[in-house]
């Protein structure tokens, strides 16, 4: 049996996120070149390990990172997040596979805008060194895209010389370190 096929386990225990050093991003493509990117303030992940690990994590969607309040506006809009109605992203994975060179595989259920679909994403996982405080600590990183008519938001515009304002794919990347909660 070859060592690259044995696959590792998130350590037993609960695994809850460190705000400080995680984040979770998107990325559009805009104007057929430039990529808009951001991201939000407010989310929580819990990572639970052992045999059967699991993923689950909601995001703020009203925490969204942008300055600027005409635009930030138009995202809560019913054209894109309609936050009045679906104030919450949600994740719940299905499937966790660690592989031995800390290669993730994940699938699981995302809502967004109250529309549910399976994603796959992939990245890396690895085990990190204790906080300042001695909590034993561990990393995910992931990256996936969706489609986002998938999830009714399906806002565009032409643009004068071809194409369209927005790219219907968007990149998610989620990066989390996560540290032990006391049994």
């Amino acid at each position: 049996m070859s060592t690259d096929t044995v696959n590792q386990k998130v350590p037993t225990g609960v695994w809850t996120v460190d705000p400080v050093h995680s984040s979770v991003t998107f990325a559009v493509t805009h104007n057929n070149v430039a990529t808009f990117r951001s991201g939000f303030e407010s989310y929580e992940a819990t990572l639970t390990g052992g045999d059967e690990a699991q993923l689950v994590g909601t995001v703020d969607v009203q925490s969204v990172d942008i300055d600027e309040a005409q635009l930030k506006g138009h995202l809560m809009s019913p054209d894109f997040f309609d936050t009045e109605r679906h104030p919450k992203l949600t994740f719940t994975s299905s499937s966790l596979e660690i592989a031995y060179d800390g290669t993730v595989r994940l699938a699981g259920d995302i809502e967004i805008k109250g529309q549910v679909r399976e994603v796959e994403a992939t990245g890396r996982f690895g085990e990190l060194p204790a906080n300042l405080g001695g909590n034993p600590r561990v990393a995910l990183s992931l990256a996936t895209a969706v489609d986002r008519r998938d999830f009714g938001i399906e806002f565009n515009a032409d643009l004068p010389n071809g194409g369209q304002v927005l790219e219907w794919e968007v990149a998610i990347n989620v990066d989390l370190e996560l540290v032990a909660q006391e049994a």
